[in-house]
């Protein structure tokens, strides 16, 4: 897990640092597509705290369907005329914000419970 914390902050200085334009007919899918990332991070964040079934083939194999559903919807969408990338976006940030309460919900009941076994001693 550390890793991935630590690839992800020197994945955000690079891009910080280097400057890439994007044109402006991919901006759609560069934003849904880093929103998907982002669904996926937090989903398998959300799976450590919680102790659940954490497994990086599922984590890849999310990432990997998220990124590509993202940029299906947004093609599709381009094709037919609609903002569908919009739908993608605002489920994708729907589960983002479940993930980060679910998240702090576990870490602030694990705080809590050490903080009574503490007070127990």
């Amino acid at each position: 897990m550390i890793w991935a914390l630590i690839g992800i902050l020197l994945g955000v200085i690079f891009g910080l640092a280097i400057d890439i334009p994007i044109p402006l007919e991919l901006t759609r899918y560069t934003a849904v597509v880093s929103i998907g990332i982002l669904d996926a991070l937090f989903g398998a964040i959300r799976a450590e705290v919680t102790k659940d079934r954490y497994n990086a083939i599922i984590f890849i194999s999310g990432l990997f369907f998220n990124v590509v559903l993202a940029i299906a919807i947004t093609y599709l969408g381009d094709k037919l005329g609609l903002d569908l990338y919009l739908a993608a976006t605002v489920v994708f940030t729907f589960r983002i914000f479940s993930n980060v309460g679910i998240t702090r919900r576990a870490i602030l009941e694990n705080f809590l419970q050490k903080r009574k076994q503490k007070r127990a001693f």
